[in-house]
């Protein structure tokens, strides 16, 4: 299992973004959490399947339609602690 912790810069607050990422995290079958951070970015833990954290970061680059992404960093992680995919508090 790989895991990958994204951070998603631009207009991904009060859009629906964490939302939206918990439904696109679920559909790939992705374990994890997405938060949205105080510095206005959001912030996801997701690991699985190489392939679909793969997908999940490129769809991250557009996020819902409400969301303007100006940037997606990409960074290895450990895997969480616990299966699923939720939504976290604010860090």
């Amino acid at each position: 299992m790989s895991a990958l912790r994204l951070v998603v810069r631009g207009r991904v607050q009060g859009v629906g973004y964490r939302a939206w990422a918990i439904r696109a995290a679920r559909a790939l079958a992705l374990d994890g959490f997405v938060r949205n951070r105080r510095d206005g970015s959001v912030e996801i833990l997701a690991a699985g399947d190489e392939a679909a954290l793969q997908r999940l970061a490129e769809a991250c680059a557009q996020g819902p339609g409400a969301a303007v992404v100006s940037a997606v960093e990409r960074h290895a992680a450990d895997p969480p602690d616990r299966p699923g995919f939720d939504q976290a508090p604010t860090l």
